[in-house]
């Protein structure tokens, strides 16, 4: 069998003991065979550049203790090629660092090149220069394409090569991707497809990088290739070849945001029940996508309208918090995984069934037997007896017996601690109430009124085409001669504009007139534009500002899809009468001025301080810069800022684009149920949703190594018009842990690094409510549990206990669960 014929992808976090001398990598159907040993995988996907490089040490670590034996990135063409053949791999896009800080953890690495990602991320990765090529075609059989990603492919291959980083050469690298989902959309592409598809399997061979290459969603791809599922579920997933490893490289564990979105959530109890049943249905690797998803920082969130926050509800949170009960919860899942992986790779398989949907796998040696019990009924739990013992297996769940007779996991029942996370305002020193501010106009005379532009043609021009990439911001200006005998000159004339739905600014004869977007839900869809207008004799000046908000990022020929205005542009008279301007002389500018002059840059800002004014703040003003100045709060927890009041644009602290903001978008209220949140049945994006109602994004990641010890600078350019009064800065922290769990439970309530200042409840028996709302019940022990954890836990970073009997009372009722919340002490008060 091939060397290194294994099964990672995306960010993967997984169970392997790391050495540093070089692998003797092998596979069969079943598991990954290391130097001699069998092994099962569960890894995560983390993002380099969705993260700053201070933050990776602490975000491996975590992921490391929370079960995890390798980490996978994407490498984003885009980041690392802006301009072509020259190369950024600098501060967060340190791609070498990134992978010796997983190294450094003894940790594995899984590398998806693509170099086409999605992920969300803006155009899919490919940078947009490429798109502008003469003769190119985008992921199909093209060799200016070709050239360029063998290129690039290769690069990315020979730095790692150079740092001795495949496991080949002793590293920590045992995987590599090339392309991405391509068999979801390769249908279209025909037969040029189908030879490119071959000639990346055949580049990518030729590397010789003595690792396998997998590519995910690509059914039977070209020796020797390996390919992967990915999805919510992969149980049922079965490789065409059957000696290829079940791999599931992507396992969505929440989703990601749109502008306009509510907030998507996957409970812990589906997450781990998809986990848990991959790998009782033969599962070799299983990989977290996201198991941190981070910030998408600058302008590198695409869709378009995909949200500055890439959380996607992942383990760790966007700003490297542990996401409570989800990572205890799943580093749970994986410890009695890793405690059962001889078992599970080398015992022989049998199913039974118990009753209707509940089924028992047994997977047995001559040595041992491991065991699961699945009830995959979305309603009915179920009390099965297995073995002569009985067993209570919740509907939409798993229980895993190590030794097929002691549960020692249900994927439903979830005795990790639940934290809730709070937001805080600044308790820097000296730091006032409020911020005080300065602000100057985004000059749009030259092109608004007087229709300046670097470069004229006589049609309408696709942004990509125009822009380049280089900014969110194009210009469109012509001009019309109105003669005495028009009869638009004293009619009602409208101004019809078609857009690709991103945001359109219009302007006539200088003067605004409106803007348009496109609601959620509507965001590949062209909308028109209408305003009525004025015309004069003579010149009449029409200036259009079109602005994106990320490139489109999948589906096929994702990369020909339209941005900013399309044809035709008209004038209507009394809806009959059409003059179409699409043919006229239209003049492009890129950008705008404040972006251009970098008011954002604390040297440039500080250079220009006599055109910023402090007196009186304009509120409610389109085209508008603000900039204050703030202290870092005090400590060390994640910061955030409130921009709630502002409209839609950009911000940037001490000269760090913290990306878009948009607080004024709205999530729709339509999107939310009212029925209480069930992890039972099959998840999907649209399930479990919340914050209908709310702004879409109201707090924005300001990393703390974008913040300086001494006075630090945050410039907002204001596109919509908004109030920056409100604006704060915040810390996330732990408020109050809870845990509600059964009898018989190791448990550990834990506030991190500080100390537990009060148990606000505590109750035996049948508690009820939710964290945050808990009330005792009229069964529950009248033993004082409260007193109890008072003298074990306060004072205390974190404190472990077993819930029995005899340490809480008997309640008179059978449910025997506790129930706590304690509160973590405020160091800032």
């Amino acid at each position: 069998m091939n060397i290194f014929n294994l099964l990672f992808t995306a960010f993967i976090f997984s169970f392997i003991l790391f050495h540093s001398n070089a692998l003797n990598i092998t596979h069969d159907s079943r598991s990954i065979i290391i130097d001699g040993n069998h092994r099962i995988i569960l890894s995560g996907s983390i993002h380099y550049p969705r993260s700053t490089a201070q933050m990776w040490p602490d975000l491996i670590r975590k992921a490391k203790k929370g079960g995890l034996d390798a980490v996978e990135t994407y490498v984003f063409w885009n980041a690392h090629e802006p301009t072509r053949r020259q190369y950024d791999f600098s501060g967060n896009l340190d791609l070498i660092r990134f992978l010796k800080t997983i190294q450094d953890q003894g940790l594995y690495a899984i590398l998806r090149i693509g170099p086409y990602t999605c992920a969300e991320w803006n155009y899919g990765g490919f940078p947009v220069w490429l798109h502008n090529m003469p003769g190119v075609s985008l992921r199909t059989k093209n060799d200016v394409f070709m050239n360029e990603m063998k290129n690039f492919t290769t690069l990315i291959v020979d730095m790692v090569k150079k740092e001795k980083l495949f496991a080949s050469q002793g590293g920590n690298i045992i995987l590599a991707q090339v392309e991405n989902e391509y068999g979801n959309v390769m249908e279209p592409y025909g037969d040029e497809g189908k030879s490119y598809i071959n000639w990346c399997a055949q580049m990518a061979d030729s590397l010789d990088i003595g690792v396998p290459w997998i590519m995910c969603q690509q059914a039977a791809p070209p020796k020797p290739m390996l390919e992967t599922c990915n999805g919510w579920y992969c149980d049922e997933y079965k490789p065409k070849d059957p000696n290829t490893p079940k791999l599931w490289t992507e396992n969505w564990t929440g989703w990601f945001k749109s502008w306009g979105g509510a907030d998507p959530f996957r409970t812990a109890e589906d997450l781990a029940y998809s986990v848990a049943r991959f790998f009782q249905k033969g599962g070799t690797l299983q990989n977290y996508y996201m198991y941190h998803g981070g910030t998408n920082f600058g302008r590198t969130s695409g869709g378009p309208y995909i949200t500055t926050t890439y959380d996607y509800n992942a383990p760790l949170d966007e700003y490297g918090n542990l996401n409570q009960p989800k990572w205890g919860h799943l580093k749970q899942l994986h410890d009695v995984l890793h405690s059962i992986e001889y078992i599970l790779t080398n015992g022989d398989v049998k199913n039974e069934k118990l009753s209707n949907l509940v089924m028992a796998t047994i997977y047995e040696t001559k040595e041992k037997s491991s065991c699961f019990l699945s009830n995959t009924n979305t309603k009915i739990d179920a009390n099965v007896n297995f073995g002569g013992i009985n067993y209570f297996v919740p509907a939409w769940s798993i229980s895993i017996l190590p030794d097929c007779r002691e549960e020692a996991y249900n994927t439903a029942k979830v005795s990790a601690q639940t934290s809730l996370m709070i937001k805080k305002l600044n308790k820097a020193e000296d730091e006032p109430s409020s911020l005080k501010w300065m602000w100057r106009p985004e000059l749009i005379e030259s092109t608004s009124v007087q229709g300046r532009g670097d470069v004229s043609v006589n049609k309408i021009v696709d942004q990509k085409d125009m822009a380049n990439d280089a900014s969110d911001y194009l210009w469109y200006m012509t001009s019309i001669n109105v003669a005495k005998d028009d009869p638009m000159l004293n009619g009602t004339v409208t101004l019809r504009v078609n857009d690709t739905g991103h945001v359109l600014h219009a302007f006539f004869n200088g003067e605004y007139i409106g803007s348009q977007w496109s609601k959620y839900g509507n965001n590949n869809v062209t909308y028109v534009f209408e305003r009525n207008v004025n015309l004069s004799l003579g010149k009449n000046l029409i200036s259009l500002l079109s602005v994106t908000v990320g490139f489109k990022n999948y589906g096929p020929m994702f990369d020909l899809v339209g941005a900013g205005i399309t044809s035709p542009i008209e004038l209507v008279l009394n809806k009959n009468v059409v003059k179409d301007l699409s043919s006229n002389k239209w003049t492009y500018k890129v950008g705008l001025n404040g972006i251009s002059n970098k008011f954002f840059d604390t040297d440039c800002a500080s250079k220009s301080s006599s055109k910023w004014v402090s007196d009186p703040i304009p509120v409610d003003k389109n085209f508008t810069w603000y900039k204050t100045t703030f202290k870092a709060p005090l400590g060390n927890k994640p910061v955030v800022v409130d921009l709630l009041g502002l409209g839609k644009g950009m911000a940037w602290v001490n000269g760090h684009s913290l990306g878009r903001y948009w607080p004024s978008y709205i999530a729709d209220k339509q999107l939310c149920k009212t029925e209480t949140c069930d992890y039972r049945g099959r998840y999907s994006d649209s399930k479990c949703v919340s914050k209908c109602g709310e702004p879409t994004q109201r707090w924005y990641h300001v990393p703390r190594s974008f913040l300086k010890d001494s006075e630090n600078t945050l410039v907002l350019f204001e596109e919509f018009g908004g109030n920056p009064s409100g604006v704060q800065f915040q810390t996330v922290e732990i408020g109050s842990v809870c845990i509600n769990t059964h009898e018989g439970k190791e448990v550990e309530l834990s506030c991190q690094d500080r100390p537990i200042s009060k148990i606000k409840f505590a109750s035996f028996g049948s508690p009820q409510g939710v964290c945050g709302s808990f009330d005792k019940s009229e069964f529950d022990s009248e033993v004082d549990a409260l007193s109890i954890l008072e003298k074990e836990c306060l004072g205390k970073e974190s404190c472990s206990f077993k819930i029995t009997e005899e340490k809480f009372g008997r309640p008179s009722c059978e449910v025997k669960k506790l129930a706590v919340e304690v509160v973590c002490e405020d160091f800032t008060l």
